[in-house]
């Protein structure tokens, strides 16, 4: 669990970021969680675009994303998500969140 003071910095990062991951009709699938796993390993914080032919809205998705990846989501506005987990690799640079 991450705090308020956290999540504005996460917030504050993600405003410059562009969204890397499009969810459309098929929604949250296993290609899905795969694709986000590794993201989360690589990039540790990134924007999810939902398009507009998905049948489920951006809340329902960030929420079964969170479910599903144990992932912190930082954000959602519109069609777009913002979410952040901590990368295992140590060769990764990690967000520090103070």
């Amino acid at each position: 669990m991450i705090t308020t003071k956290q999540r504005a910095i996460l917030r504050a990062l993600a405003n410059t970021l562009d969204p890397v991951l499009q969810i459309g009709k098929d929604g949250i699938n296993d290609g899905t969680i795969c694709q986000a796993e590794a993201l989360f390993e690589a990039r540790e914080l990134f924007k999810i675009n939902v398009l507009k032919n998905c049948v489920q809205s951006a809340k329902d998705i960030a929420n079964k994303l969170q479910e599903q990846t144990n992932c912190e989501v930082v954000q959602c506005i519109g069609s777009k998500i913002s979410v952040y987990r901590r990368s295992k690799r140590k060769d990764v640079h990690h967000i520090e969140l103070g």
